[in-house]
């Protein structure tokens, strides 16, 4: 099995400097067992977060790369590399291993114990495996080169153990224009960015938007979160946002959403951060979450102790009096009052969240656009909004003509020349001198009031939401949120 050829541990030997790396060299200061006798599973905090498995074979240590670790169900089959043989000291080696050095990186163990052999060939190796976190009977087969497929045979040692979902949709709060009463719920400041349900897996994290759409590549700092959380998979709740002066701006947080996850470098992250806020846990190691109350998933989550450079765990507060007007004071989106008893209700708006806000924001449809003047004449001046009804009809909801930064006028101009239309896509009498662009534009309107005839008093633009698609940005919605309470 060796993949040198000049004895097993040759390759091991010709990467590494042993007068700087703290490895053993494998001079025979443990004597090998028995084949089947002993395996040790690393987690490795290298270049990337990974996990090696080291099985004892001919007086060395048969080594596999596994990403994401072992897998724990049988229907998730994981990627395991085939590295060179290590000696049979590195059954106990924990470590650092300096930077420079191959593999350099934290090491340590995560598991170890003996295993028996069913099968051992070239190209697969059956192996049941009894360590302290890991038992069970796992087959290794080549793919090709160096690559193979690590299965469990048998089924999980919890029968209740399930793979995790690829996607939950979040729950969404209704609103009201006052808190409920303390008793019987928790209050937690509303943040204002856009939603991300967060899969770790494997040491990995995997951010989706509310639509299910993958923007991991679109705030690298957050990938993080995952060695954070290391072997122990889940799915979170929670909010991406960039602070400006130690407050949420979504005005801000528009110079990352809107980009293209190839474009954003460290130079953009740095210019540019953002944190993930997290305020639910919904999966955790094999099990669903959804039907517990909101109490126990905080106090789960919490436990975690998710804090970290670019991810935080904000607290859950008993009153909703000073966390409301610490929010007022601080210029806050608002604050959002979650049911104890509730459980998690994935996609739907419920009664049991509740957002109450000293102002109001709603997405709207950009139906089209008016010219200004003085300075911006012949550019953007104001925008037309609009709302669907349920009949489908798009619905004029006003305009909104502040809140624009040079950068936005810009973006809009652009953006809306390439779907510029003939004709109003409105109900009703259309406004004169607009320019009319097809409905696929939706803006984050921050707004006084909503007027008898359902016009937009007072409204400012926050920004375009990649998130959130036209079909959403209802009257109903806007109406029941806006005249809440």
């Amino acid at each position: 099995m060796s993949p040198g050829t000049e004895g097993p541990l040759a390759e091991y030997r010709k990467r590494r400097d042993f007068e700087r790396t703290p490895e053993p060299a494998g001079d025979g200061g443990r004597d090998p067992g028995p084949n089947g006798g002993r395996f040790v599973v690393q987690e490795h905090h290298a270049r990337s977060l990974h996990w090696d498995l080291r099985l004892e074979r001919d007086g060395a240590l048969a080594s596999w790369a596994v990403p994401k670790g072992l897998p724990l169900h049988p229907k998730e089959d994981r990627l395991a590399v085939r590295t060179e043989d290590h000696p049979i000291e590195y059954l106990d080696f924990e470590g650092e291993i300096p930077p420079g050095e191959y593999g350099s990186g934290q090491m340590k163990i995560w598991d170890r114990g003996t295993f028996d052999t069913e099968k051992w060939r070239p190209d697969e190796v059956i192996v049941v495996l009894n360590g302290g976190r890991l038992s069970g009977r796992y087959v290794l087969f080549r793919t090709s080169g160096r690559n193979w497929m690590v299965h469990r045979m048998d089924p999980p040692d919890d029968p209740g153990r399930e793979p995790m979902p690829a996607f939950v949709a979040p729950m969404l709060a209704s609103s009201a224009a006052t808190p409920p009463p303390d008793e019987g719920w928790g209050f937690e400041i509303k943040w204002d960015g856009i939603r991300a349900i967060v899969n770790v897996d494997g040491g990995r994290a995997r951010l989706l938007s509310r639509n299910g759409r993958d923007v991991t590549a679109t705030y690298p700092e957050l990938r993080g979160l995952g060695p954070a959380l290391g072997s122990l998979p889940a799915v979170l709740d929670g909010e991406i946002v960039s602070f400006d002066d130690g407050r949420p701006s979504f005005e801000r947080l528009q110079r990352r959403m809107n980009l293209d996850g190839r474009k954003v470098g460290t130079r953009v992250v740095r210019e540019t951060p953002v944190a993930l806020v997290l305020f639910d846990l919904l999966w955790l190691d094999g099990h669903s979450l959804l039907g517990i109350p909101y109490a126990e998933r905080r106090r789960l989550l919490e436990r975690l102790g998710l804090d970290g450079p670019a991810w935080q765990t904000p607290g859950s507060y008993a009153e909703s009096g000073p966390l409301m007007e610490a929010t007022r004071e601080q210029g806050l989106e608002g604050i959002v009052a979650k049911r104890l008893d509730s459980a998690y209700e994935p996609g739907g708006r419920s009664r049991n969240w509740v957002k109450v806000k000293p102002f109001w924001t709603g997405d709207l449809v950009v139906a089209g656009w008016l010219e200004g003047s003085g300075t911006r004449a012949g550019t953007l001046g104001a925008l037309i909004v609009a709302t669907y009804d349920e009949d489908g009809t798009l619905r004029n909801r006003g305009r909104v003509g502040t809140g624009f930064r040079d950068a936005d006028l810009a973006l809009l101009q652009r953006l809306l020349a390439d779907v510029e239309r003939g004709t109003s896509p409105l109900a009703g009498s259309p406004e004169s001198g607009a320019h009319w662009v097809d409905p696929v534009y939706v803006a984050s309107v921050r707004f006084a009031e909503l007027t008898n005839a359902g016009v937009l008093r007072a409204a400012s633009f926050r920004g375009l939401r990649p998130d959130v698609e036209p079909a959403a940005a209802t009257s109903a919605r806007l109406d029941a949120e806006s005249r809440s309470g």
